[in-house]
């Protein structure tokens, strides 16, 4: 039998599981966030707002490489719920061993890749003119980091599968704390500019591995791999892959609009342009945690339930997701309604971007009430491990409407153009989500068939 801890999965309610589940998750999440929002404020007060640009340039090659992990984790994750929820302990030990083989054989790859071809990635992803040099310096450091961050992301969603979100919080806490404290004895206090916030990073990323590596060898992990486990199977691989797949297309897309973004506001607006994305894009991280902790703690609990073919419990959790989450992102839309000028200039003292940024971001959240039912929605095919819905509805909203209207609207409307289209993405690709879900509701978990 799976051990107490997963099995809570099946048999609490489901409410109060969620909560339980969501809480750490969002806990985590909003530390993370912080981090990185707290990060962008001081190297904007400290360094200047060009270094906060800089920053982002760099974030779609080494979030794309990390992503690796997430994606493999997450893949492996909902084989792992759905193989404790099934008592296939076996199955469940052999995917985590697979999952750590396959992280560190591709992220290595990636990174020699990624620093072979440094002077060439910058500039297309929008490091030009000032930008480059403290892009460079960034970059070039925190790759090194980036196989670590990509391990504990990988980690991270296998000890949520086992059911014990708080170790997966304290995980994602380690790192933001230390790259906080770090940032202001290397920036502030040593004056070492890029370089120490980029070292601060990478060393943020050694503190959360140790961390997780620890905790699968003590005995709060279920998961006692052996040698034989990190044997590369391949219908394992086949399932890692083909879930991971979602995730790291997602990743793979929002690599691509920050590529975009970069280089159409660089040319609508210059450095100023991008600063005032950089900014929006950290309050997007930060502001959903909410959100997004609710979509992380529905993950294993509608992976193990299906797994048990317990779809009453399954057809609940949705629902109660969805409501939670929808609800949180209502107090989310508020909050920027009606405080996006005082959050604007806790990262600058640059007047254009104070003035500028407060509409953009009123317009960026937009439609962040109704998108927990796109990111449930996805959620539940992935974990149910539906590869091929989950693909199409998680990359409806930033590759199908999103990218086309980002590269259309521009012409017509200028600046304000890009910024319209998040909230038009988000309805598009909500509408969708909600037709297919429902459609599986109905079909696969339909009252009179459940258990």
């Amino acid at each position: 039998m799976a051990s107490v801890n997963s099995r809570n999965l099946g048999e609490k309610p489901i409410g109060k599981l969620l909560v339980q589940q969501a809480a750490p998750a969002s806990v985590g999440i909003l530390v993370m966030s912080l981090n990185i929002l707290i990060d962008t404020i001081f190297v904007g007060n400290w360094i200047g707002s060009t270094a906060i640009a800089a920053i982002n340039v760099v974030l779609p090659v080494s979030f794309f490489i990390a992503a690796l992990g997430m994606a493999i984790g997450i893949g492996g994750s909902s084989i792992i719920s759905r193989a404790l929820g099934a008592d296939d302990r076996k199955k469940a030990l052999k995917t985590f061993g697979n999952q750590i083989s396959l992280t560190l054989i591709l992220t290595i790859g990636f990174v020699i890749v990624g620093l072979l071809f440094v002077d060439s990635l910058i500039p297309a992803f929008g490091g030009k003119g000032d930008i480059f040099e403290p892009a460079k310096v960034y970059y070039t450091i925190v790759l090194y980091g980036v196989p670590f961050l990509a391990l504990c992301m990988m980690g991270n969603t296998v000890i949520r599968a086992e059911g014990k979100p708080k170790f997966a919080m304290i995980a994602m806490i380690i790192p933001s704390v230390g790259n906080l404290l770090l940032d202001y004895i290397f920036i502030n206090q040593m004056g070492l500019g890029m370089w120490g916030a980029a070292w601060a990073t990478t060393a943020s990323y050694l503190f959360c591995f140790a961390y997780i590596f620890w905790f699968f060898l003590s005995k709060n992990s279920e998961l006692r791999i052996s040698l034989p486990d990190f044997g590369l199977n391949k219908p394992i691989l086949r399932e890692i892959g083909s879930l991971g797949f979602v995730t790291l297309s997602r990743q793979a897309v929002v690599s691509v609009i920050y590529l975009l973004m970069n280089n159409i506001l660089f040319d609508l607006g210059g450095e100023d342009a991008v600063a005032i994305y950089a900014i929006i894009a950290r309050m997007l991280m930060f502001a959903l945690f909410p959100v997004l902790g609710v979509t992380q703690g529905f993950l294993p609990i509608a992976g193990f339930n299906y797994g048990a073919e317990k779809y009453q419990r399954v057809r609940k959790s949705i629902n109660t997701a969805i409501m939670y989450a929808c609800g949180l992102g209502l107090l989310v839309f508020a909050g920027i309604m009606f405080f996006s000028e005082e959050i604007v200039r806790i990262f600058t003292k640059n007047p254009t971007i104070i003035a500028e940024t407060p509409g953009a971001m009123r317009w960026v959240f937009a439609a962040t009430p109704i998108v927990a039912i796109q990111l449930i929605g996805a959620a539940y095919f992935q974990a149910v491990g539906k590869a091929v819905p989950a693909l199409l509805l998680t990359l409806s909203r930033q590759g199908f409407f999103f990218i086309p209207l980002i590269l259309i609207l521009p012409n017509y409307f200028g600046e304000i153009g890009v910024w319209i289209s998040f909230p038009i993405a988000d309805l598009l690709s909500t509408l969708v989500t909600a037709y297919f879900l429902n459609r599986e509701m109905r079909l696969k978990l339909k009252p009179e068939t459940v258990q």
